[in-house]
């Protein structure tokens, strides 16, 4: 009899632009953005980003992702000249390689600060959760290259904020802060910019604390239902929870709210 054999994804040896972090004491990872001053992302580090995302996904030692940036700036975008030499079946891919932490099932965290622009506010829309610094600027630009969004991010943001603002922020090509994308409910949370890493951490922790297989099914059916009709969602959430139901999580759950413990939850 043959047998079938999962090839697990890897990280790159050699990320172009940025690096991984894992501290399996915290379990935690972080892809951090690391080409400085502005941290342009080229074309081929879309690919590599994507990979990591994958790979960080199967690794038992993580829970929670982190995305973040080394210097003033989480991102001026992407390599512009990089656009005109790309073949047109790597342009194709765009959008699915800077979707990967929406497909990631665990939760990541987009934190940031300075210039968010162009692909590097689209990998931060694809993330769960977006913690800006109050010097945080957020912006689409592609209009002023005689172009259009090509990773989701219209998509996104009008699911988010609506088509009003949307067409706003993209065809006037405007900077939204930080802040305004508190209030806008693009962000999760605007804080002062020495803060942004103490948030970043004390979500994580929160983060960690809540059952891994419970929050993959949550975050699993909000994707899944979030173009669905009402009483289609209404019924897969509860075959969500009928699962999660007969879950040693839940268990350990429901013993430990009535000990008036702290869970220990494994996963399963």
């Amino acid at each position: 009899m043959s047998e079938t054999y999962t090839i697990a994804p890897e990280i790159p040896a050699r990320p172009d632009g940025f690096r991984v972090e894992i501290d399996p004491a915290r379990e935690r990872a972080d892809i951090v953005l690391d080409r400085p001053p502005l941290n342009v992302i080229v074309m081929p580090e879309r690919d590599q980003l994507r990979a990591s995302f994958e790979a960080l996904e199967a690794d038992p030692r993580v829970r929670v992702i982190v995305l973040r940036a080394m210097g003033e700036h989480f991102s001026s975008g992407g390599d512009i000249k990089g656009f005109l030499a790309a073949s047109p079946e790597h342009v194709a891919k765009l959008a699915w390689n800077i979707a990967a932490p929406a497909r990631c099932a665990k939760p990541v965290i987009a934190a940031a600060r300075g210039y968010c622009f162009g692909v590097g506010f689209e990998l931060s829309l694809a993330c769960d959760f977006r913690i800006a610094s109050e010097t945080c600027l957020y912006a689409l630009p592609e209009q002023r290259l005689g172009q259009i969004p090509g990773s989701g991010g219209s998509a996104r943001l009008q699911k988010m904020v609506g088509i009003t603002r949307t067409k706003d922020i993209v065809m006037r090509s405007r900077r939204i802060s930080g802040r305004q994308a508190y209030e806008w409910g693009v962000a999760t949370d605007c804080v002062a910019d020495d803060r942004l890493e103490a948030a970043t951490d004390a979500l994580v922790e929160e983060l960690r604390g809540f059952a891994p297989l419970a929050q993959r099914t949550a975050k699993k059916l909000l994707n899944d239902t979030e173009d669905a009709m009402l009483s289609t969602a209404i019924e897969l959430e509860g075959h969500c929870y009928s699962r999660l139901r007969s879950s040693e999580d839940f268990r350990e759950g429901v013993e430990a709210f009535h000990a008036k413990r702290k869970p220990n939850f494994t996963g399963r």
